[in-house]
């Protein structure tokens, strides 16, 4: 199936996705080069990308209260809307050199934060763009686009801006955001995704759309699944250029090569994620996709050469991303239209706590002892995942509600 199966509004909610995709891809490594260009401090550098990681932990959860009482469509074409003019006023300060740290540090936790409401929101709206049991495809085909738009056109692109006019990824950049604006903006207002204004507190609805989490006995087991399965890949990740140069011995020229195996292995897992969980069914097709990247990890913790370590690598990617479309898919199947936001972005909090544990661990094991066990470690933490998914979710009624929590 292709995007243009799924209709006109997810043709335009697509297209307004993989423009910000692009930009996002352009400016990324661009505010990166920046900094270098102000200082040389590491510490500094790392604080910038720090300033664009806290955001949706601090704020997530508030983003979602607000993806509830707000009409979504609408909220996403201003968020998107005010990120565009904070770019092109990044593009303008770096245009007449007047770039410094605080100023970098403000646009990324700023940029970020606006996103948090904006991911929320999209989440939300999904469910009234295209039919239930198109949720998987639709979700595989976001997710195909934006691998293509950031990996394959994006990423590479911003180096090459960079060289040419520093501020020229940062003014691309805010014309994605305006043009995703008015694409947004072109979605049918249908009644559905108009969403009445709650009455409670801010506190109150998140603890709303967190108890309602809990209470859903296999979406719980799905995200606290989800953040297990982070703290292996964000530790894997960690040290994957140091495990990739010193024990797959892949030459430095040909990293770049070996990366974008996980990006051609995402995109073939996001564009066969609809027809697995078709197939099998959603919750069945997360187990079967747990099995499978547990032994891709494992052939990846084994392989001493760039392509078995590549393909294994590839496959890992392809599992990680069909897992992330049938995670979303099926809450957005499962969750009550005026909870969508909150509790989709309480699945996301609890889904990315662990990943800086995995990172930091991973950073400390390598220094201690090398890169070779981490990537033993995650394969075993995978194993162990697989096993609890495929005992947990075993008997797990997609539909039931339930206060015993995890089995």
């Amino acid at each position: 199936m292709t995007a243009t199966a799924l209709g006109r509004d997810f043709r335009l909610l697509w297209s307004a996705a993989v423009s910000s995709r692009f930009g996002d891809a352009l400016r990324t490594p661009a505010l990166a080069l920046l900094a270098a260009t102000v200082t040389r401090d590491p510490r500094i550098i790392a604080a910038v990308t720090v300033a664009g990681q806290v955001p949706p932990l601090l704020f997530g959860l508030l983003g979602g209260v607000y993806a509830d009482r707000w009409d979504r469509r609408r909220t996403m074409a201003v968020v998107d809307g005010v990120r565009a003019g904070v770019v092109a006023a990044l593009a303008v300060v770096v245009a007449l050199n007047r770039v410094s740290v605080p100023v970098l540090l403000v646009a990324a936790f700023l940029l970020a934060a606006l996103g948090t409401l904006f991911d929320s929101a999209s989440f939300a709206l999904l469910p009234a763009v295209v039919p239930p049991d198109a949720l998987p495809r639709a979700n595989g085909r976001l997710q195909a686009g934006s691998a293509v738009a950031g990996g394959f056109l994006g990423a590479p692109a911003a180096g090459v801006l960079f060289a040419v006019a520093p501020a020229l990824p940062f003014a691309l950049d805010a014309v994605t955001f305006a043009v995703a604006a008015v694409l947004v903006l072109a979605l049918a207002p249908a009644p559905r995704t108009r969403v009445r204004r709650r009455r409670g507190s801010v506190w109150s609805e998140i603890v709303e759309g967190l108890r309602w989490l809990r209470a859903h006995r296999t979406l719980w087991r799905l995200t606290l699944l989800t953040a297990a399965s982070n703290l292996a890949i964000s530790g894997i990740m960690a040290v994957l250029v140091l495990y990739a140069l010193d024990v797959l011995r892949v030459p430095p020229a040909g990293y770049g090569l070996f990366a974008a195996a996980a990006i051609f292995g995402g995109l073939a897992g996001a564009l066969g994620s609809g027809r697995l969980a078709a197939r099998l069914g959603t919750v069945p097709a997360l187990r079967v996709v747990l099995a499978g990247q547990t032994v891709a990890l494992t052939g990846f913790a084994l392989a001493r050469h760039p392509v078995p370590g590549g393909i294994a690598l590839a496959v890992f990617a392809a599992g990680t991303v069909v897992w992330n479309s049938l995670w979303a898919s099926y809450g957005q199947r499962q969750v009550p239209g005026e909870l969508l936001g909150r509790v989709g972005a309480a699945q996301r909090m609890v889904g990315l706590l662990t990943a800086p544990l995995g990172a930091a661990l991973a950073g400390l094991a390598a220094a201690a002892y090398g890169t070779v066990p981490v990537a033993g470690a995650a394969a075993g933490t995978f194993a162990l995942v697989t096993l609890t998914a495929w005992r947990t979710l075993r008997s797990a009624a997609p539909g039931v509600l339930s206060r015993s929590g995890v089995a």
